[in-house]
């Protein structure tokens, strides 16, 4: 569900014209719903009802500020993986008492800065990163709260770039080591033990990778209870979202429609409450695609067109350094015209960027509407793992990012310009 749809004859992001928004500030251009983020963050909490339980939004989906201080000012706490998305998050007006460190590479200096900032914990990833973070804290004098990472070896049904719960994947402590690290963490003279952690991946479809890896891990967490009294279980995040059928989502009623709708807040707590509720812990969550990606669109302007022998191209001013997805791991997002009746003609063809790269493209060998030199399209889906992965690629400038609420617009980035691009260089 979220808060883009046609009215009157053109796509709008809440009360506001999108094409107007084009016009007004230039594309690529990225659009953010406010009401799609707080919504997405109420139906989640609203759904755990009275389990003791605290979300916090993965920074690495979407770090804008704006974005940061609106889930902030909901009571979201945040998980972070690295210096500067804590950073992002105090300066947001977050607090760091409740932000979660993950990552498998910290740095003394992010850690010395965590444990100065007083965050919550951070999420162990290996033996050797546990003596580590031991030492940082012993320079400096301080007790660093930890959980341990376990790997529970469970298959997350998504793509093997973002399954992070496997064996093989480089997250994470095997389960059949888990005590053995919490002993030695016990040990440590500078740490204290706060909980254990888990993510098996993420863009899950269906509930059933989470209930297995649940019921996997629940012994475990009892035993620590017994043994180390640890206060909580965080069960990473995962929930995904509607891809290719981004636009026709957005009312409920697509979803009551569905034979079989993805997975919602609704169907993951009432599959995972009754394995939870008798832990008697805090439970965290770490959603960061479900709150953000479908609170976002990616525009982009239709330069012109190219009839190939074999193909035809629709080339736009957004790039794959603009929004990386498709060209790193076969992302999908629904690729619609901001004018309603531009759909109906459509052709099949290729969307593709101006970046060197045979890899630049958003779509390929797909129906589209024949949209033609000038015309203003939307990348639906596009409020997550779009502008944190953007960059300077071909020296083109990152675009603007606005956020709207209700009939509000604000410049939540403003676009770099060339001379931004030589900032900082010799």
């Amino acid at each position: 569900m979220h808060q883009f749809k046609y009215h009157k004859g053109t796509l709008h992001c809440e009360e506001v014209n999108l094409q107007t928004l084009a016009q007004d500030y230039g594309t690529p251009l990225y659009v953010y719903s406010s009401q799609t983020l707080r919504n997405n963050y109420k139906r989640l909490h609203e759904a755990l009802g009275d389990l003791d339980h605290h979300i916090a939004f993965a920074v690495k989906a979407n770090s804008n500020l704006s974005v940061l201080r609106l889930l902030a000012d909901l009571g979201s706490g945040f998980d972070i993986v690295s210096g500067g998305e804590l950073f992002r998050v105090i300066k947001a007006g977050g607090d760091p008492k409740r932000c979660s460190f993950a990552g498998v590479g910290k740095t003394t200096e992010e850690i010395r800065y965590a444990l100065e900032q007083g965050i919550y914990c951070f999420n162990i990833e290996s033996l050797a990163e546990l003596e580590f973070i031991n030492n940082v804290a012993g320079s400096i004098s301080e007790l660093a709260p930890v959980a341990v990472r376990i790997n529970p070896n469970v298959d997350a049904q998504t793509h093997k770039y973002i399954s992070t719960g496997k064996a093989e994947n480089k997250f994470g402590i095997d389960y059949e080591e888990t005590m053995q690290v919490y002993e030695r963490a016990s040990a440590l003279p500078h740490i204290q033990i706060k909980g254990i952690q888990m993510h098996i991946g993420s863009q899950l479809t269906t509930v059933s990778p989470f209930v297995e890896a649940v019921k996997r891990v629940i012994p475990l967490v009892k035993e620590l209870q017994q043994t180390y009294g640890i206060e909580f279980f965080s069960i990473g995040g995962g929930i995904g979202i509607v891809y290719e059928e981004a636009l026709a989502s957005g009312p409920s009623n697509w979803w009551s429609e569905q034979e079989n709708p993805p997975v919602s807040p609704d169907v993951y707590a009432r599959e995972l409450l009754p394995l939870l509720r008798g832990l008697k812990l805090k439970i965290v969550l770490e959603p960061g695609r479900y709150m953000s990606g479908n609170a976002g669109v990616l525009l982009t302007s239709c330069l012109y067109e190219k009839k190939g022998r074999e193909k035809t191209f629709k080339i736009v001013d957004a790039g794959m350094n603009d929004l990386i997805r498709p060209a790193l791991y076969e992302g999908h997002h629904e690729i619609v015209p901001l004018l309603e009746h531009q759909s109906e003609n459509t052709v099949i063809g290729d969307v593709v960027g101006p970046i060197c790269e045979s890899g630049d493209f958003f779509c390929q060998n797909r129906a589209i509407a024949d949209f033609q030199q000038g015309d203003l399209i939307a990348l639906m889906s596009a409020g997550a793992y779009s502008f944190t992965m953007a960059s300077n690629y071909n020296s083109r400038p990152l675009p603007a990012e606005i956020l709207v609420d209700g009939t509000e617009t604000t410049v939540a980035r403003k676009r770099q310009q060339w001379s931004d691009l030589v900032a900082g260089e010799l």
